[in-house]
Protein backbone atom coordinates (compact mmCIF):
# COMPACT_ATOMS: atom_id res chain seq x y z
CA UNK A 1 0.00 0.00 0.00
CA UNK A 2 1.35 3.58 -0.84
CA UNK A 3 1.28 5.96 1.90
CA UNK A 4 0.38 9.71 0.57
CA UNK A 5 1.24 12.77 2.37
CA UNK A 6 -2.34 13.46 1.97
CA UNK A 7 -5.57 12.59 4.04
CA UNK A 8 -9.58 12.50 3.26
CA UNK A 9 -10.74 13.75 0.61
CA UNK A 10 -7.65 15.22 -1.20
CA UNK A 11 -6.09 11.82 -0.81
CA UNK A 12 -8.71 10.14 -2.76
CA UNK A 13 -8.75 12.60 -5.16
CA UNK A 14 -4.81 12.11 -5.43
CA UNK A 15 -5.11 8.54 -6.30
CA UNK A 16 -7.65 8.53 -8.46
CA UNK A 17 -5.73 10.95 -11.12
CA UNK A 18 -2.95 9.03 -10.64
CA UNK A 19 -5.33 6.03 -11.36
CA UNK A 20 -6.27 7.94 -14.24
CA UNK A 21 -3.08 8.60 -15.59
CA UNK A 22 -1.92 5.07 -15.40
CA UNK A 23 -4.58 4.01 -17.48
CA UNK A 24 -4.31 6.43 -20.16
CA UNK A 25 -1.87 5.66 -23.09
CA UNK A 26 1.48 7.04 -23.23
CA UNK A 27 1.32 8.63 -20.25
CA UNK A 28 3.62 6.63 -17.67
CA UNK A 29 6.06 6.62 -20.62
CA UNK A 30 9.34 8.37 -21.61
CA UNK A 31 12.31 7.91 -23.79
CA UNK A 32 15.84 7.38 -23.79
CA UNK A 33 17.37 10.79 -25.22
CA UNK A 34 21.14 10.89 -26.64
CA UNK A 35 21.75 13.52 -24.07
CA UNK A 36 20.93 11.23 -21.26
CA UNK A 37 22.76 8.14 -22.38
CA UNK A 38 25.74 10.34 -23.23
CA UNK A 39 25.84 11.95 -19.68
CA UNK A 40 25.24 8.14 -18.40
CA UNK A 41 28.57 7.03 -20.48
CA UNK A 42 30.42 10.00 -19.17
CA UNK A 43 29.80 8.79 -15.35
CA UNK A 44 30.73 5.14 -16.71
CA UNK A 45 33.76 6.56 -18.00
CA UNK A 46 34.79 7.98 -14.81
CA UNK A 47 33.47 5.15 -12.76
CA UNK A 48 36.01 2.59 -14.60
CA UNK A 49 39.16 4.86 -14.37
CA UNK A 50 38.31 4.72 -10.58
CA UNK A 51 37.97 0.66 -10.50
CA UNK A 52 41.19 0.59 -12.88
CA UNK A 53 43.08 2.57 -10.33
CA UNK A 54 41.94 0.50 -7.41
CA UNK A 55 42.99 -2.61 -9.02
CA UNK A 56 46.41 -1.56 -9.48
CA UNK A 57 46.70 -0.69 -5.87
CA UNK A 58 48.98 -3.08 -3.86
CA UNK A 59 47.56 -5.20 -1.11
CA UNK A 60 44.14 -3.44 -1.22
CA UNK A 61 42.33 -5.43 -4.21
CA UNK A 62 39.06 -5.02 -2.95
CA UNK A 63 36.73 -1.80 -2.55
CA UNK A 64 36.56 -2.95 0.89
CA UNK A 65 40.43 -3.06 1.47
CA UNK A 66 40.21 0.95 0.45
CA UNK A 67 38.02 2.21 3.08
CA UNK A 68 39.79 4.29 5.57
CA UNK A 69 40.15 3.06 9.11
CA UNK A 70 38.10 2.08 11.24
CA UNK A 71 35.38 1.47 8.94
CA UNK A 72 37.77 -1.21 6.75
CA UNK A 73 37.89 -3.28 10.39
CA UNK A 74 34.36 -2.70 10.63
CA UNK A 75 33.30 -3.50 7.34
CA UNK A 76 35.78 -6.86 6.94
CA UNK A 77 33.98 -8.08 10.32
CA UNK A 78 30.66 -7.86 9.29
CA UNK A 79 31.54 -9.88 5.90
CA UNK A 80 33.30 -12.85 8.13
CA UNK A 81 30.01 -12.61 10.13
CA UNK A 82 28.06 -13.36 7.34
CA UNK A 83 26.55 -10.05 6.43
CA UNK A 84 26.27 -8.47 3.30
CA UNK A 85 27.97 -5.28 2.89
CA UNK A 86 26.26 -2.45 1.08
CA UNK A 87 27.56 0.86 0.59
CA UNK A 88 26.13 3.68 -1.90
CA UNK A 89 28.33 5.14 -4.04
CA UNK A 90 28.65 8.24 -6.15
CA UNK A 91 30.91 9.02 -9.21
CA UNK A 92 32.26 12.39 -9.63
CA UNK A 93 34.03 14.18 -12.47
CA UNK A 94 37.71 15.38 -12.26
CA UNK A 95 37.09 18.54 -10.67
CA UNK A 96 34.70 16.87 -8.35
CA UNK A 97 31.17 18.19 -9.47
CA UNK A 98 28.39 15.94 -9.80
CA UNK A 99 28.19 14.48 -13.70
CA UNK A 100 24.31 15.97 -14.25
CA UNK A 101 22.08 13.52 -16.18
CA UNK A 102 19.12 15.32 -18.22
CA UNK A 103 15.86 13.25 -17.66
CA UNK A 104 17.56 10.26 -16.54
CA UNK A 105 18.80 8.82 -12.60
CA UNK A 106 21.65 6.97 -12.13
CA UNK A 107 22.06 4.37 -9.32
CA UNK A 108 25.39 3.41 -8.04
CA UNK A 109 25.61 1.08 -5.62
CA UNK A 110 28.19 -1.69 -3.88
CA UNK A 111 27.80 -5.03 -2.15
CA UNK A 112 30.40 -7.83 -0.76
CA UNK A 113 29.77 -10.60 0.58
CA UNK A 114 32.54 -13.63 2.31
CA UNK A 115 32.16 -17.01 1.50
CA UNK A 116 33.79 -18.96 3.60
CA UNK A 117 35.63 -22.32 2.80
CA UNK A 118 35.20 -21.85 -0.82
CA UNK A 119 37.79 -21.27 -3.51
CA UNK A 120 38.21 -18.86 -6.42
CA UNK A 121 37.38 -21.65 -8.87
CA UNK A 122 34.62 -22.68 -7.42
CA UNK A 123 32.97 -18.65 -7.26
CA UNK A 124 34.16 -18.23 -10.57
CA UNK A 125 32.29 -21.44 -12.09
CA UNK A 126 29.39 -20.55 -10.19
CA UNK A 127 28.45 -16.93 -11.46
CA UNK A 128 29.63 -18.23 -14.87
CA UNK A 129 26.72 -21.06 -15.10
CA UNK A 130 24.76 -18.96 -16.48
CA UNK A 131 21.97 -21.29 -17.19
CA UNK A 132 21.49 -21.95 -13.65
CA UNK A 133 21.32 -18.29 -12.31
CA UNK A 134 17.24 -18.79 -13.08
CA UNK A 135 17.47 -20.80 -10.10
CA UNK A 136 20.07 -19.17 -8.38
CA UNK A 137 18.68 -15.57 -8.02
CA UNK A 138 14.92 -16.13 -8.82
CA UNK A 139 12.18 -14.76 -8.60
CA UNK A 140 14.10 -11.82 -9.97
CA UNK A 141 15.66 -13.92 -12.55
CA UNK A 142 12.92 -15.39 -14.69
CA UNK A 143 15.12 -16.89 -17.22
CA UNK A 144 18.39 -17.50 -17.50
CA UNK A 145 20.38 -18.64 -21.08
CA UNK A 146 23.99 -18.74 -21.83
CA UNK A 147 23.78 -17.65 -25.65
CA UNK A 148 27.72 -17.96 -26.44
CA UNK A 149 30.80 -18.55 -24.89
CA UNK A 150 34.38 -17.64 -26.11
CA UNK A 151 37.34 -18.35 -23.91
CA UNK A 152 36.25 -15.00 -21.26
CA UNK A 153 33.82 -13.84 -22.73
CA UNK A 154 30.10 -14.82 -22.31
CA UNK A 155 26.90 -13.64 -23.97
CA UNK A 156 23.76 -13.47 -22.03
CA UNK A 157 20.04 -13.51 -21.79
CA UNK A 158 17.58 -12.98 -18.39
CA UNK A 159 14.24 -12.27 -18.23
CA UNK A 160 14.02 -10.05 -14.88
CA UNK A 161 10.72 -9.56 -12.85
CA UNK A 162 11.15 -6.47 -10.87
CA UNK A 163 8.50 -5.69 -8.47
CA UNK A 164 7.54 -2.99 -5.71
CA UNK A 165 4.47 -1.83 -5.73
CA UNK A 166 4.48 -1.91 -9.76
CA UNK A 167 5.97 -5.05 -11.54
CA UNK A 168 7.88 -4.35 -14.39
CA UNK A 169 9.28 -7.50 -16.84
CA UNK A 170 12.03 -7.09 -18.84
CA UNK A 171 14.08 -8.65 -21.56
CA UNK A 172 17.61 -8.26 -21.53
CA UNK A 173 21.17 -9.23 -22.82
CA UNK A 174 24.66 -9.00 -21.84
CA UNK A 175 28.20 -8.69 -22.68
CA UNK A 176 30.84 -10.19 -19.92
CA UNK A 177 34.05 -10.70 -19.97
CA UNK A 178 36.36 -12.11 -17.30
CA UNK A 179 40.13 -10.76 -16.39
CA UNK A 180 41.99 -13.78 -14.31
CA UNK A 181 44.85 -11.79 -12.79
CA UNK A 182 46.29 -14.92 -10.76
CA UNK A 183 45.20 -17.95 -8.38
CA UNK A 184 43.67 -16.05 -5.81
CA UNK A 185 42.46 -12.76 -8.23
CA UNK A 186 40.18 -12.56 -10.70
CA UNK A 187 37.62 -8.99 -11.99
CA UNK A 188 34.89 -8.74 -14.39
CA UNK A 189 32.28 -6.60 -16.18
CA UNK A 190 28.83 -6.94 -17.20
CA UNK A 191 27.36 -5.00 -19.40
CA UNK A 192 24.05 -4.56 -21.18
CA UNK A 193 23.48 -4.69 -24.69
CA UNK A 194 19.39 -4.54 -25.01
CA UNK A 195 16.93 -4.42 -22.05
CA UNK A 196 13.10 -4.48 -23.49
CA UNK A 197 10.03 -3.84 -21.38
CA UNK A 198 7.68 -6.74 -21.85
CA UNK A 199 4.31 -5.81 -21.98
CA UNK A 200 0.96 -7.96 -21.56
CA UNK A 201 4.12 -10.61 -19.58
CA UNK A 202 3.15 -14.40 -20.23
CA UNK A 203 -0.25 -13.71 -21.87
CA UNK A 204 -0.93 -14.44 -25.79
CA UNK A 205 -0.34 -10.68 -25.74
CA UNK A 206 2.84 -10.36 -24.75
CA UNK A 207 4.93 -7.82 -26.59
CA UNK A 208 8.36 -5.83 -26.49
CA UNK A 209 8.28 -2.17 -26.00
CA UNK A 210 11.17 -0.39 -28.47
CA UNK A 211 14.43 0.08 -26.77
CA UNK A 212 14.54 3.11 -24.96
CA UNK A 213 10.74 3.69 -25.64
CA UNK A 214 9.25 2.46 -22.47
CA UNK A 215 8.28 2.94 -18.99
CA UNK A 216 11.82 3.56 -18.11
CA UNK A 217 11.89 1.34 -15.56
CA UNK A 218 15.62 0.32 -16.29
CA UNK A 219 17.31 1.23 -19.96
CA UNK A 220 21.40 1.08 -19.01
CA UNK A 221 22.87 -1.90 -15.94
CA UNK A 222 26.05 -2.26 -15.93
CA UNK A 223 28.03 -4.16 -12.91
CA UNK A 224 31.89 -4.59 -12.10
CA UNK A 225 33.06 -7.94 -9.96
CA UNK A 226 35.88 -8.28 -7.72
CA UNK A 227 37.02 -12.01 -6.41
CA UNK A 228 39.98 -12.51 -3.67
CA UNK A 229 40.74 -15.97 -2.45
CA UNK A 230 42.13 -15.03 1.33
CA UNK A 231 41.06 -15.05 4.91
CA UNK A 232 39.95 -18.85 4.34
CA UNK A 233 37.95 -18.25 1.63
CA UNK A 234 36.28 -15.81 -0.96
CA UNK A 235 35.60 -12.31 -1.05
CA UNK A 236 32.82 -11.34 -3.61
CA UNK A 237 32.13 -7.64 -4.53
CA UNK A 238 29.86 -6.24 -7.07
CA UNK A 239 29.66 -2.54 -8.02
CA UNK A 240 26.68 -2.20 -10.10
CA UNK A 241 25.83 1.85 -12.09
CA UNK A 242 22.22 1.62 -13.93
CA UNK A 243 20.07 3.96 -15.28
CA UNK A 244 16.35 4.54 -15.23
CA UNK A 245 14.18 7.18 -16.00
CA UNK A 246 13.79 11.01 -13.93
CA UNK A 247 10.64 11.11 -11.33
CA UNK A 248 7.73 13.21 -12.77
CA UNK A 249 6.20 14.92 -9.52
CA UNK A 250 3.06 13.52 -10.40
CA UNK A 251 4.28 10.12 -10.65
CA UNK A 252 6.11 9.88 -7.57
CA UNK A 253 4.13 8.67 -5.12
CA UNK A 254 3.50 5.45 -7.46
CA UNK A 255 7.18 4.87 -9.58
CA UNK A 256 9.78 6.58 -6.91
CA UNK A 257 9.99 3.54 -4.63
CA UNK A 258 10.50 1.19 -7.50
CA UNK A 259 12.52 3.43 -9.39
CA UNK A 260 15.24 4.31 -6.52
CA UNK A 261 15.10 1.34 -3.85
CA UNK A 262 15.22 -1.68 -6.43
CA UNK A 263 18.79 -1.25 -7.46
CA UNK A 264 19.78 -1.62 -3.73
CA UNK A 265 17.59 -4.10 -3.09
CA UNK A 266 18.67 -6.13 -6.21
CA UNK A 267 21.93 -5.71 -5.37
CA UNK A 268 21.08 -7.08 -1.65
CA UNK A 269 19.50 -9.67 -3.41
CA UNK A 270 22.81 -10.88 -5.28
CA UNK A 271 24.87 -11.02 -3.18
CA UNK A 272 22.90 -12.73 -0.58
CA UNK A 273 21.79 -15.61 -3.36
CA UNK A 274 25.74 -15.88 -4.35
CA UNK A 275 26.69 -16.30 -0.70
CA UNK A 276 23.84 -19.13 -0.10
CA UNK A 277 24.10 -20.83 -3.63
CA UNK A 278 27.92 -21.32 -2.91
CA UNK A 279 27.80 -22.34 0.63
CA UNK A 280 25.36 -24.95 -0.44
CA UNK A 281 27.51 -25.76 -2.99
CA UNK A 282 30.34 -26.60 -0.50
CA UNK A 283 28.59 -28.37 2.11
CA UNK A 284 26.98 -30.84 -0.87
CA UNK A 285 30.51 -31.53 -2.08
CA UNK A 286 31.18 -32.69 1.79
CA UNK A 287 28.34 -34.52 1.82
CA UNK A 288 29.44 -37.06 -1.04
Amino acid sequence: MVRHPFSGNASGILLGLLTLALLSPGVMGAELKPATLAAFERYVKATEARIESELKRPGAFLYVDGLPEPRRTAARTALQRGEVFIERLSTRDQSGREIPVPDGLIHHWIGAVFIPGATLSQALALVQNYDKHQNIYKPEVLRSKLVSHNGNDFKIYYRLRKKKVLTVTLNSEHDVHYFPVDATHCHSFSYSTRIQEVANADEPTEYEKPVGQDGGFLWRMYSYWRFERKDGGVYVESESVSLTRDIPWIFAPIIKSFVTEIPKESLQMTMRATRRALLDEIAAGRSR
